[in-house]
């Protein structure tokens, strides 16, 4: 029992005496932001067309510009977090700001995010986000593009992520 005794007490003296610099503890952090941009190409396109058209007249009855589809990084991290969602079969905002992030490294100057579960039809969802105060600034918002995820689970429902951003 002593020896293991004296051998942790001279552990404890060891590490209380051995430092490192700051630079040593902490490592730089370099984000990627790459991203599969193929993955962009699984979501169902029908319906984020459908989705941009009743958008991009409620923005024109109130005087703002359309919204473009952004069939590329916006899409491809969209699919990302609405295959995350339906993975852990539950919506949610988690990790946006690695998308925010990720998106403004591409040169955009804002980002929202809207996500919705379950709806089947996309007039419909725009209502439901429309009626929730942070999903319609973000409809009405200051964003020029839009990439979605939109995707069935295995039971058939439905998960959106769609993104917004301003070039």
């Amino acid at each position: 029992m002593k020896p293991l005794r004296l051998s942790l007490l001279a552990m404890v003296f060891l590490l209380s005496f051995t430092s490192c610099t700051t630079e040593d503890v902490v490592p730089e952090i370099i984000e990627d932001y790459t991203i599969d941009l193929n993955l962009a190409k699984e979501t169902n396109w029908k319906l984020a067309e459908q989705i941009t058209y009743h958008i991009n007249q409620h923005r024109s009855s109130i005087g703002l510009n359309p919204i473009e589809i952004d069939q590329q990084y916006a899409s491809a991290y969209a699919v990302e977090h609405t295959k995350y969602m339906i993975d852990i079969e539950n919506m949610n905002h988690d990790n946006f700001h690695y998308r925010q992030q990720a998106l403004t490294y591409q040169g955009a100057q804002r980002v929202g995010e809207n996500v919705a579960f379950g709806y089947q039809d996309p007039q419909v969802v725009v209502s439901a986000w429309l009626n929730s105060p942070s999903h319609k600034r973000n409809i009405e918002g200051d964003y020029s593009h839009s990439g979605f995820g939109i995707m069935q689970d295995t039971n058939g429902n439905f998960y959106y992520t769609q993104l917004f951003y301003k070039n």
